[in-house]
This record gives structure tokens, C-alpha cells and sequence, in this order.
């Protein structure tokens, strides 16, 4: 099952690891089908909980126990993508809003429930009346889904003064390769020109109280220059800013000690005076890619692999206050790319005062099939779990902007060049049990879980005696 789900579900990370590793698509599927246990373990765990709990209570027992597991499994393993089937609800406006009370994890633990509720009734079918209460059981957590959301949507606030945003997409990627065949000094030219022209054009339709690029978009350090072009390069962007007179938000690389982060640059157009501007490090670098685990970072291991990564994590979550074109400021929470996996990083900002989540993200690198899109939803639960809106600007797609309760407003899809603009309201007083709790309901899960099967295993062997 674990085999199956991935290839059907994940069989673009199989054309990622090809095409970052420099490999052969068939060696990519190969390495994709090996991990499948790795990335999808709950599906392991899930099969054995089920068999050593049933008949120990009743169906419903073993279910339950089962369900328990599944999505502990899911939180203990610390899944790559973060992914887990309660995702798919995000399609559904009343029952993904259940994620502001147990997160992404919970849904999964009502649909792991729920489809166990309809075997029940599969298997009852020569009698209708054993079929009742598992019918009953299925209504109940469909309606009790569908019935929270339900509430819920018209008491999401509404208050907050509007910001518009003008979100970025470009649909340039693979710098490295750009600046291969033409150089580099062409590549990050033919980027900030591309980008000046969009966000000039958003501007003009109206008032544009931020810009947003995307991660990594400016490819090398800001406010430390490598070299001539590149000092002459920041001195742009910052001309840029103060002639558009809008507060820009983008990703770069940051230096210190000789050490470069993954960062997010935040300039203001000055008042008097020269250019500042705050900086955000990505704290959740991806394995290997962007960070080597200490185990394997090894120079004959970097001899052979040249891909693998050097970047240092950030401190973790922040606030960046932000004076918007009107006057106004803002309190953002800042997320790069696979820092909007967990839900703690957002929850933790949130509870510090952020008003709106912004993520930066680079997505090329696994723009083909369902890779984006899965990204995106995992992204838009972030605004569900804490009742802050944001703004999402990718490289290559998708690039939204959503809402409070998840809605995705505005979207460019993959392979669009486009420039998003979307109005959001900040958030100031919305609160929600995951941002009181964090989350909770998967370790929960496991911890009844386990209680459930050892109490079970513990009677079955009581019977036997």
C-alpha cells in the first residue's frame, strides 16, 4: 500500500530527484519506490494496529485504535512532505475549517474513521439492521464535519482594514543553467528586468500597498555584494523601491561569519536617508538538498554528490513589522518555502502578534505533475490553523492569495508569468484552539493509540486464558 499510494500520489518527486540529482528518470522512480515505506510509514503501522485490535472490542474498537495510529504514525515520523489525507478536504469551504480546532491531522483521523464506518457497512449488508449503526456513525462524523464549517464561516472576522498585494510569478527558473549557457551577470539582468516590468504594470492598475517575489529569486546575497555587479545590482532594487514608493518583499541570500541563509529581504521606501531593511533566514531547510545531517556530511560523500546542501537554518519563527505604501504597518509572519510544512512556525508567529503570513516559495525544481498543488494546500491550511490570511509568491507556480477560512482568492498556476493582485484583511484577534493548544491532536492520537492496543492485546490474552 505504501508502494502503491506513492507511485500513484508522488510519482513527480521521482522526476525531482532525476532532474536535481542529474540522473536518469528511471533511476529517480527506482529511489521513489525504495523510500516508500519512509514516506508513507502509517500505512505499516496502520495494517498492524488494525490486525492486533480486531476482535479485541469490537469493530468500532479496532477502528478507532487504528485511526489512532494512523495519524500518530503520520506526526512520530516526521513525514517529508508533511502530507496527510486530510489535505484533500481542503476542496471542501465547510470541512476543512475543522482544521482551526485539530489541524490537517484531525481531518485525516475523521476520514480514516469514516471509511471505516463504511466497511462496517459493506460487510453487514445480508442484514440491514447490523448495517444501522455504522450507517449512523458514518452520518454523524460526515454532519458533525460539515456542521462545524458550517458555523463557523460566518463568525470568521471581518474587520481588519484591507491590504492589496501585487504577488509576482515569473516562470524563470533553473538559474544555474541559465547562467551556464548565457552567464551570470545576463541571468540576474534578464531577472530583475522581468520583474520590474510586472510589478511596474500591477502598480499601475491601482494602489498597491506591498510587492511580493519569490524565494531565492535574487540569486546571490543583498547588502553584501560579492563583487562590483552585485553592489550595483542592490543598489537598483533599492532605487526601485524608492521610486515605486511600495514596500517589497523577496527572497535572496543572506551572509554572515561566512555562512550564507536562504533569506527573505524586507524594504521600505525611505522617508530621509538611506535604504533599511530587515532580513528573515529560513529556518526549515529541506534534507540534503539544502542541509546535510551531520551523519552524512563527509567530503568523499560531497565528492560524489555535489548537490548536497550547505546552507545553516535560521533562529526559526519571527515577526517583521512592515510599513505598508499607506502609512500603515503590518505585522508579517514570514515562511520560506518548506518552513510552511510544520504548523508551529506559523502557530508560534501568530501567537506573537502576526497579523498576515507571508510565504515565499521556490516550487521549479518539482513543477510537474501534482507536486505544487499539494505544496500550495499544505501552505493554505497555515491560514486556516491560525485565522490569518496570506500571500503566496512562487518562482514557477502556484502563487495564490488566500484567505482566512482557506479560500484561494487569486491563483498562477504553473508556468504562468503573471503579477497576482489580491486585497486580504490582517488578522489581530482571531484566535483558534490549535494556536491556544499547537498541535496537539496527532501526538494525542498516538498516545490513545497505544493505550487502546495494549488494553485490547491485554484482554484478547485475558479471554484466551
Amino acid at each position: 500500500m505504501s508502494v502503491a499510494f506513492v507511485v500513484a500520489v508522488f510519482s513527480w518527486f521521482a522526476v525531482a530527484i532525476a532532474d536535481y540529482a542529474g540522473v536518469s528518470a528511471a533511476v529517480g522512480f527506482v529511489v521513489l519506490v525504495l523510500l516508500a515505506p519512509v514516506l508513507q510509514p502509517q500505512f505499516v503501522t496502520f495494517a498492524l494496529a488494525r490486525h492486533f485490535a480486531r476482535g479485541n472490542g469490537g469493530w468500532l474498537w479496532g477502528a478507532t485504535t487504528a485511526a489512532c495510529v494512523y495519524v500518530g504514525s503520520e506526526w512520530v515520523s516526521g513525514k517529508l512532505f508533511g502530507d496527510t489525507i486530510g489535505h484533500g478536504l481542503q476542496a471542501s469551504a465547510w470541512m476543512r475549517q475543522a482544521a482551526d480546532l485539530a489541524g490537517a491531522h484531525g481531518l485525516t483521523f475523521v476520514l480514516v474513521l469514516a471509511n471505516e464506518h463504511a466497511a462496517a457497512v459493506v460487510r453487514a449488508r445480508p442484514s440491514p439492521r447490523r448495517a444501522l449503526p455504522a450507517a449512523a456513525g458514518f452520518a454523524a462524523l460526515v454532519l458533525a464535519l460539515a456542521g462545524y464549517g458550517a458555523w463557523r464561516l460566518p463568525r470568521l472576522s471581518t474587520d481588519g482594514a484591507p491590504l492589496t498585494a501585487a504577488v509576482v510569478q515569473t516562470d524563470l527558473s533553473h538559474y544555474d543553467r541559465l547562467a551556464a549557457a548565457r552567464g551570470a551577470h545576463a541571468v540576474v539582468r534578464t531577472i530583475l528586468d522581468t520583474h520590474y516590468a510586472l510589478s511596474r504594470e500591477a502598480v499601475a492598475r491601482g494602489r498597491v500597498d506591498l510587492l511580493l517575489w519569490s524565494e531565492t529569486v535574487y540569486p546571490t546575497t543583498f547588502g553584501a555584494p560579492k563583487s562590483a555587479d552585485g553592489a550595483a545590482f542592490d543598489r537598483e532594487i533599492a532605487a526601485f523601491v524608492a521610486d515605486a514608493r511600495v514596500p517589497l518583499v523577496f527572497g535572496s541570500y543572506d551572509l554572515e561569519d561566512g555562512v550564507e541563509y536562504n533569506a527573505a529581504m524586507f524594504l521600505e521606501p525611505p522617508s530621509e536617508g538611506p535604504l533599511e531593511y530587515e532580513t528573515y533566514r529560513k529556518a526549515w531547510l529541506f534534507p540534503f538538498t539544502e542541509r546535510t545531517p551531520a551523519l552524512f556530511d563527509r567530503p568523499w560523500l560531497r565528492r560524489r554528490l555535489p548537490w548536497l546542501g550547505t546552507w545553516k537554518p535560521g533562529s526559526g519563527p519571527g515577526i517583521v513589522s512592515m510599513r505598508l505604501a499607506g502609512g500603515r504597518t503590518v505585522r508579517i509572519a514570514p515562511l520560506i518555502c518548506y518552513d510552511a510544512v510544520p504548523p508551529r512556525f506559523a502557530l508560534d508567529a501568530v501567537r506573537a502578534g502576526a497579523e498576515l503570513i507571508v510565504t515565499l516559495s521556490n516550487d521549479s525544481w518539482f513543477a510537474v505533475g501534482l507536486g505544487p498543488r499539494l505544496h500550495l494546500v499544505v501552505a493554505a491550511f497555515r491560514s486556516i490553523e491560525t485565522r490569518r490570511p496570506q500571500l503566496r509568491a512562487t518562482t514557477t507556480g502556484v502563487s495564490a492569495v488566500i484567505t482566512a477560512s482557506g479560500e484561494l482568492e487569486e491563483v498562477a498556476e504553473v508556468h504562468e508569468r503573471t503579477a497576482l493582485v489580491g486585497t486580504v484583511r490582517p488578522e489581530t484577534q482571531a484566535t483558534t484552539l490549535m494556536l491556544a493548544w499547537g498541535d496537539w491532536f496527532a501526538p494525542t492520537a498516538l498516545a490513545v493509540g497505544v493505550v487502546l492496543l495494549a488494553l485490547g492485546m491485554a484482554g484478547r490474552r485475558a479471554r484466551s486464558r
